[in-house]
């Protein structure tokens, strides 16, 4: 496999699944529908309480949290659990492995963009001139998708990056680096 045209149609993917209208998570997972088995609808309905920081609450960035949805397939697809005496949850060992894929996922992804967090991503925790922290309103209905929308949200980026992070871990995986 070609691993950096692999990883730019993913990429491609999922900027254009986010330019469509979908969240950020649902953008990550969509890209990644048919290397699981999931239809695209499905996809999008178990990702879609994790945009915006987890329901829009700016909490752990949903497209981080995308591909740590997509780290739980992985790590218990069948070449992992075909080494265990029990291959499905609750399973230690699958647990711990998980955990494990989703803290390096985490950290490659806060070391690209300085945080995992969407109000920092977003800039919304930067102190005022008189040193307080505005207070960040937590609204559900989502912004509506203009230029002037992507010209101030880092989001597509945060997309680009998540996808990016994922990639490198399934070359990783399976390249044997």
């Amino acid at each position: 496999m070609d691993w950096n045209t692999e990883t730019e149609n993913r990429v491609a993917k999922a900027v254009a699944f986010f330019k469509q209208g979908y969240n950020c998570s649902q953008s990550v997972v969509l890209a990644f529908a048919d290397k699981y088995g999931m239809t695209e609808e499905f996809a999008a309905h178990i990702s879609g309480s994790f945009g915006g920081g987890i329901g829009r609450m700016r909490e752990t960035c949903g497209s981080a949290c995308g591909i740590f949805m997509l780290a739980g397939l992985e790590v218990t697809n069948i070449e992992d659990s075909a080494n265990s005496n029990n291959d499905s949850y609750p399973n230690q060992e699958l647990k711990k492995k998980n955990y494990e894929v989703v803290q390096r996922l985490a950290e490659d992804f806060r070391s690209q963009t300085g945080s995992i967090i969407c109000k920092d991503l977003l800039g919304l925790n930067k102190k005022r001139a008189d040193g307080t922290i505005p207070e960040i309103q937590i609204v559900a209905t989502p912004e509506a998708r203009t230029d002037e929308y992507y010209k101030k949200r880092p989001c597509i980026r945060m997309v680009e990056t998540a996808v990016r992070v994922y990639m490198r871990y399934l070359e990783d995986k399976y390249s044997g680096s």
